[in-house]
């Protein structure tokens, strides 16, 4: 090869699935991560869809598809990225249940290699039930919008102190973790405010605790330097049935090379 040189390029990087799980009890089963589609390095686009899954009588849904593409914006030479995960006619164990629950991140990356601005606009939870009784989730997007970089998060948990509480105590324990430098991960939620009615459950930060059946994380956002990873439904049940589930799952990162 006699040319050394190397043009810039971009390495995309995303990701997403519908549904995996995994019980311990009463019966040892993993389910195999549905609807799961990623992006090459290259760009492109991607589906997966899964219609009318059920294991026995603890998980179904009716529909589960994920879509994944990333291209270059030949106007200002920015590369985007996108990346959902929808599932509907979700149902747990009769306890949870909604008509839809979508996961999307969308990114815009400047070709100068700056840190992309990524934003979760279109995420959203349709009929979301506990026990036949209605979840009210009120989602911040508008707050989401605005902390599209991980700088704007930086800043604005040294500005705002409610933002900051949520972020060192997302489940509202009331022990909590002070970080310690520069904080190079943030854990905090979509969720605004969210409540139900049902009987029993109680609200711990974006988690719902139902007696008898587990905890449901709602919203879940993990945050770094030019990645983010949105979970709309994860949990952890405990007795009887004891499992690990995820729901309508996303991921995105991207960056230059050289």
């Amino acid at each position: 090869m006699t040319d050394a040189t190397f043009k810039k390029s971009y390495r995309y990087n995303a990701h997403g699935h519908g549904l995996s799980a995994q019980f311990e009890r009463p019966v040892q089963h993993l389910i195999e991560v549905q609807a799961a589609a990623s992006l090459p390095t290259i760009g492109g686009h991607g589906n997966s869809r899964v219609n009318k899954f059920k294991f026995e009588e603890f998980v179904s849904f009716e529909a589960a598809y994920t879509h994944v593409s990333g291209s270059q914006n030949k106007a200002d030479s920015s590369y985007t990225t996108l990346v959902t995960s929808t599932v509907e006619g979700l149902n747990i164990l009769d306890v949870i249940t909604a008509d839809r629950i979508v996961a999307r991140l969308s990114s815009e990356h400047p070709a100068e290699n700056h840190e992309p601005e990524i934003i979760l606009l279109g995420s959203k939870l349709e009929n979301l039930r506990i026990a036949g009784c209605p979840v009210e989730a009120d989602l911040n997007h508008e707050l989401f919008l605005r902390l599209n970089t991980f700088a704007s998060i930086r800043n604005e948990l040294e500005k705002n102190a409610e933002f900051s509480k949520m972020s060192e105590d997302p489940y509202q324990t009331g022990q909590a973790q002070k970080p310690t430098g520069a904080r190079e991960v943030v854990l905090c939620s979509l969720v605004k405010d969210m409540k139900t009615s049902c009987p029993g459950v109680k609200r711990h930060g974006h988690v719902f605790v139902v007696p008898q059946f587990g905890k449901i994380f709602v919203g879940e956002v993990m945050a770094k330097h030019g990645t983010r990873t949105l979970t709309m439904l994860r949990l952890e049940l405990g007795s009887p049935v004891m499992s690990n589930a995820s729901v309508a799952e996303v991921y995105v990162n991207g960056n230059t090379w050289p």
